[in-house]
């Protein structure tokens, strides 16, 4: 995972970000003006930056500037905006942004444009001696199976339907109450699978509130702390 500077000077964005990224495993430092997000840059060398451009004292395009002057423009720049025109964007991407986004800012296009940043700044990966199949763990009667690898989703490599076919199994003799908590325990520990642990990916996936998720598992049952991402860093 990357660790990501968000320099903005709304305290709801900040948190916003810092929630949703946090989520996704990253680890997030926060910055509310170019004096703060200078020093954050130096201390702890982001492998991304989201930046505002408009704040107080000095607005996003002039420290982009600064950085790409003196030679700190190391890691990948995302302007952010809420009065942003083209000219604008394409200023910033002039001075070295990698993209650029408008606020308000949605879920699917924050995660994609962070996604595609890593990956373009992200080293080349040795290629594999030998493409196979994940191990797989049994798990107990009536859920699902989770990839020994969690970097490698069960969906990537079987088809949902043969991995439910091959490993799931329901007692049907049994209360509906019973049988219908153990599918939905299987289901939601499916999409934790799935989705590397990510509540906000789940959440939306299932059409669920953050909030009812995380009841709905916490009453399931369900063990949130396997599902978590690999802290790698």
């Amino acid at each position: 995972m990357a660790t990501i500077l968000v320099v903005d000077d709304e305290l709801g964005i900040r948190a916003l970000l810092s929630e949703i990224l946090s989520d996704e495993g990253h680890t997030i430092e926060l910055a509310e003006n170019a004096t703060q997000a200078r020093a954050a840059r130096e201390r702890m060398r982001p492998d991304l930056v989201l930046l505002d451009i408009w704040m107080p004292d000095v607005d996003g395009v002039t420290l982009l500037k600064e950085w790409g002057g003196a030679g700190l423009l190391t890691m990948p720049v995302i302007m952010m905006s809420g009065h942003g025109t083209i000219d604008t964007a394409v200023e910033a991407t002039k001075f070295g942004a990698i993209a650029f986004l408008e606020k308000p800012i949605t879920l699917q296009k924050l995660l994609r444009a962070v996604e595609q940043a890593l990956v373009k700044t992200a080293p080349p990966r040795p290629a594999p001696a030998a493409m196979g199949l994940p191990s797989y763990t049994r798990t107990e009667p009536g859920n699902l199976p989770v990839a020994a690898n969690h970097s490698l989703p069960l969906s990537s490599h079987l088809p949902i339907s043969n991995a439910l076919a091959s490993e799931q199994s329901f007692e049907l003799d049994r209360p509906l109450r019973e049988a219908r908590d153990a599918f939905e325990k299987s289901y939601f520990e499916f999409h934790l699978a799935k989705e590397n642990g990510s509540m906000t990916r789940v959440a939306e996936k299932t059409g669920l509130e953050r909030t009812h998720l995380y009841r709905k598992l916490k009453q399931l049952g369900v063990d949130l702390s396997r599902n978590k991402r690999g802290s790698t860093g």
